[in-house]
């Protein structure tokens, strides 16, 4: 019989960065992901896509929305052989009932591993600049749960312990017993006036923040109808929060932002965005890959020395242009004496680091603006390459064919649309979870819309601004029924970021 396991894995307190890196390892390999409510979706893109994903939230129905249901379902995932993730918010052993499911398996000869999250005990004040020790305030901190009753007989809170001393108190998940809490401290001897805040979902973009006393926080927080989940901290390092609120000082902090670029290249702007304090969700509605014909770029690539320019109008452009000459076995010396052009520095940044010298960089980094340039460079008759994507404009051909070149355009790579979950993407956006999204070409929008297939875009899109790096992504935007509320200036990454900094 085959032989499964289960890594009780902590997914952190809602920012996906807060993950371990064995945390992800296991996501990566598992069969079946076990997930919670309080778990950010996000971490689920770890996992491959044939991996089984079963949500245990509040709204699970029936037996497996049961504790018993839970573990009676972990083992049984694991008898069938198979490798299961049971991804839990914050740490499986700080109030998240790791420990009875590891009770479980280990009772029914199930392997399993613990692998450490972080706890929203701590993230959640740090995020909101609160040390929970400090050498001038606390040199404890005692970890509470909120949802056991202060006023039951028989407790397992040693109350009179707890209020006497002096170091930081954090209760979890506490909201409905707060004023018993606070209560039962004040009963106790801690001093009504000692400083007291409350962190609603904290590290994820919709963090809320309290700040009180002992004395009037429970009526403060009723007041703003503050709920959970949220943690309470009680003591004096709250007080360090008006110097230390690190996030708060980030420009894009509190805003979901949906990154639609290609996953490889939307690595770098996400952690550009991520920076600034933004929540970033990348979420590819394009995919590249190599021309479902290579025949016309080996036409090319066999007659190279003929060409006086190539113009590559994108990084793909050249990654695909290159892994195919080394494919052939085309040493890149061939390509001497012919004139390089780029389209946009990061095309001319990944040309420099094949060796190469480029010969022109138009200021404007559209097709437009290359032809522009090259026109007094080039003379009639010159044979011009364009190795382009599938889905390029015709313009460029058609503009330096006008000049008097002769123009060759193959399709070096394809655009094809990314295999995203639509129910997600709805639901994120329906809820109001978004609150910018970033196109970075026409290709990445009319996929977007198409994933979407909703009668009422407008409607859906209500409160979302739309990022677009450059005219022509930002008129498919428009062509789509979408509001282009910032164009970048400056068609890259940085010059994006800089716009949406601009519009904040």
């Amino acid at each position: 019989m085959l032989e499964g396991i289960v890594y009780l894995v902590g997914a952190g307190p809602g920012d996906p960065g807060l993950i371990t890196v064995k945390g992800i390892r296991c996501l990566e390999k598992a069969d079946v992901i076990v997930y919670d409510r309080l778990v950010n979706p996000q971490l689920l893109s770890f996992a491959s896509p044939e991996a089984g994903k079963i949500f245990m939230g509040k709204e699970t129905t029936g037996l497996a929305g049961t504790q018993d249901g839970i573990n009676s379902l972990l083992i049984g995932l694991a008898r069938e052989g198979k490798t299961v993730v049971r991804l839990k918010g914050g740490d499986p052993f700080i109030f998240g009932r790791g420990g009875e499911e590891a009770e479980a398996l280990a009772e029914a000869g199930v392997h399993f591993e613990v692998v450490p999250g972080v706890t929203s005990a701590v993230a959640a004040p740090a995020y909101a600049g609160i040390p929970l020790t400090h050498r001038s305030h606390a040199s404890s901190v005692t970890i509470v749960t909120g949802n056991e009753d202060p006023d039951k007989e028989n407790s397992l809170i040693a109350w009179d312990k707890i209020a006497a001393g002096s170091g930081t108190l954090v209760f979890l998940m506490g909201m409905a017993n707060l004023k018993a809490v606070c209560g039962q401290l004040i009963k106790h001897g801690r001093n009504g006036n000692t400083p007291a805040a409350l962190i609603r979902w904290g590290t994820w973009a919709e963090q809320e923040f309290l700040q009180g006393t002992l004395a009037d926080i429970a009526s403060q927080a009723e007041r703003e109808n503050f709920k959970n989940p949220a943690v309470i901290v009680i003591g004096d390092v709250v007080g360090l929060y008006k110097k230390l609120w690190w996030l708060k000082k980030k420009p894009l902090t509190g805003r979901r932002i949906l990154v639609t670029r290609e996953a490889q290249q939307a690595e770098g702007l996400a952690r550009l965005l991520t920076e600034q304090g933004g929540e970033v969700i990348v979420f590819p509605t394009i995919a590249i890959t190599g021309p479902n014909d290579s025949g016309p770029l080996d036409q090319a690539l066999d007659k190279i020395g003929r060409y006086n320019w190539i113009i590559f109008t994108s990084k793909n452009g050249v990654k695909y242009f290159f892994k195919r000459m080394n494919e052939r076995l085309i040493d890149i010396r061939d390509l001497k004496g012919i004139k390089l052009a780029a389209i946009g520095p990061k095309t001319r940044e990944t040309l420099e680091e094949c060796g190469l010298r480029v010969a022109l960089t138009p200021p404007v980094y559209i097709a437009e603006e290359i032809v522009a340039s090259i026109k007094t460079m080039i003379k009639t008759g010159d044979r011009i390459l364009l190795p382009r994507s599938d889905k390029a404009r015709k313009f460029l051909k058609e503009a330096l064919a006008g000049l008097g070149a002769e123009v060759e355009d193959v399709i070096a790579y394809r655009t094809r649309a990314a295999g995203g979950d639509p129910d997600y993407l709805r639901r994120m956006l329906g809820q109001g979870f978004i609150h910018l999204i970033i196109f970075a070409s026409p290709s990445a929008v009319y996929n977007f819309v198409q994933l979407l297939d909703v009668s009422d875009l407008t409607a859906l899109m209500k409160n979302v601004q739309v990022a677009c790096i450059g005219p022509v992504t930002a008129q498919a935007a428009a062509e789509s029924g979408l509001r282009a509320d910032i164009v970048a200036r400056e068609y890259t990454s940085e010059g994006l970021i800089e716009a949406i900094l601009k519009s904040n």
